[in-house]
């Protein structure tokens, strides 16, 4: 059984990892903290309700219509609730106000949890209410006010699921993180005196593939993002000088820096260190393509491999120590784990792989690394290598092409690339193979990262 925190905790960690978004929140009538966790029957997972939040003023009716599917969704996203489907609800009868919830009827499906949501829309401002309700005591376990604009009404829901899965099951959601791509949705084609091949730009996303938005209009190949820790910045490699350049941009702030200043060198494959003060990246500048550190202002530049073989997409491990990368010295690319402050104790880490790139660390508390591994001569497959136990899961099957896995911040889902729904799109699954869901649809989209 997970052991959860004190109460004192559980208010330490929201606040450490409150969204980018100005939301108020308010605390309301919190109930002693042995009777906030709700259980289901036994060891299996306690079921929720998401009634439609209810409009408390005419104009909230189609934002509260959208926060109540949203919530929905992201607690499904998780896992750590069995939830209801939501057309077994209309067999329930609609409460307008708290003191209304019919919670024998919902005891009667088997809900072990219900919301109950209102929303108020007064111009551009909108008020949220949220309170959680124990269907077996009657007890209110969960109750926040949220005010703010309503030019996102999504980021409401992302915020009451990931605060209610940090109460409920001491887990960080990924309701409210973010994903960068690289796409050539736009069909432009490259500037400049270079082959007439399409243009790729960066874009975010939410971590559920809503509200895609292009970050880059530079009309050349843009590629390889990463995102730093803390949410606000994109690294990536940029073309847009024919040599392509590594790339800061702050995507918040309008902001975009250039750490390696270059026209003569390839500087790429950009990764921030986890915290946020380095770079590893890939260059050419002694001759040979090879795994470099820098000062995330570009500054204290230093080379951490040393081979004649091409060496190619760096991964920090969580402690910022260590530094997983592909390279192709045995013949065929292969990972290989070395000291991330010298390049030190280089060894390999896929032993049984015909082929094997991409490589992305877990966070804590997971102690893993996940991977493309070549399994047919057509294409690739996720994989996931424990480096407590040196074994290895396959968590995808020979369906398209599947590659550049990355995790999400808790380590419960990967996003990564696969050509099974034609062209190259976006998907997430869970780490234990579960749950796959598409992202993108439009054109070709690569090398997902997603954020803290």
């Amino acid at each position: 059984m997970r052991r959860l925190p004190t109460i004192a905790a559980l208010l330490a960690i929201l606040v450490a990892t409150a969204g980018l978004w100005p939301l108020a929140a308010q605390n309301q009538n919190q109930q002693p903290e042995l009777e906030i966790v709700i259980g289901g029957d036994g060891n299996s997972p306690p079921h929720y309700a998401v009634p439609d939040f209810v409009a408390a003023s005419p104009e909230a009716a189609e934002i509260a219509a959208a926060m109540s599917q949203v919530l929905w969704d992201d607690l499904a996203f998780e896992r750590e609730f069995d939830l209801i489907p939501r057309d077994v609800y209309k067999t329930i009868p609609a409460a307008r106000s708290a003191d209304q919830v019919p919670f024998s009827s919902w005891r009667e499906v088997g809900a072990d949890a219900v919301f109950f949501c209102t929303v108020q829309k007064s111009g551009d401002k909108v008020v949220v209410q949220a309170r959680l309700f124990n269907v077996r005591t009657r007890q209110q376990v969960f109750s926040k006010e949220y005010t703010g604009t309503a030019s996102n009404p999504r980021l409401y829901a992302h915020t009451i699921a990931d605060e209610v899965h940090l109460q409920q099951r001491a887990l960080r959601g990924v309701a409210r993180t973010k994903l960068t791509f690289v796409s050539d949705r736009n069909k432009e084609r490259l500037l400049g005196p270079i082959d007439n091949r399409e243009v790729k730009e960066i874009y975010v996303s939410d971590y559920d593939g809503a509200n895609q938005r292009r970050i880059t209009t530079t009309r050349q190949l843009n590629i390889n993002p990463s995102w730093s820790p803390d949410g606000k910045a994109v690294a990536y490699s940029s073309y847009r000088n024919l040599t392509p350049q590594i790339f800061v941009s702050l995507i918040y702030q309008g902001v975009l820096e250039n750490p390696t200043k270059s026209t003569t060198v390839s500087n790429m494959m950009p990764v921030f260190s986890p915290d946020g003060t380095r770079i590893a990246f890939v260059t050419n500048r002694d001759g040979n393509t090879e795994i470099y550190v820098m000062n995330r202002d570009g500054s204290n530049v230093r080379r951490l491999t040393n081979h004649p073989a091409y060496e190619s997409t760096p991964t920090w491990s969580p402690n910022g120590t260590q530094i997983a990368f592909t390279s192709d010295r045995t013949g065929k690319a292969q990972i290989y784990i070395m000291n991330a402050a010298d390049g030190s104790n280089v060894r390999r880490l896929t032993v049984s792989e015909s082929e094997a790139d991409r490589a992305t660390w877990s966070p804590a508390p997971f102690n893993e690394i996940a991977y493309a591994g070549r399994t047919s001569s057509n294409g690739f497959d996720i994989k996931v290598h424990d480096l407590a136990t040196s074994t290895v899961k396959q968590i995808t099957f020979g369906e398209g092409s599947n590659e550049s896995p990355a995790y999400s911040p808790n380590g419960k889902h990967l996003a990564f690339t696969s050509t099974r729904a034609g062209g190259t799109q976006v998907f997430t699954i869970g780490r234990d193979g579960r749950g796959i869901k598409q992202l993108t649809r439009s054109g070709n989209n690569q090398t997902p990262a997603w954020s803290q």
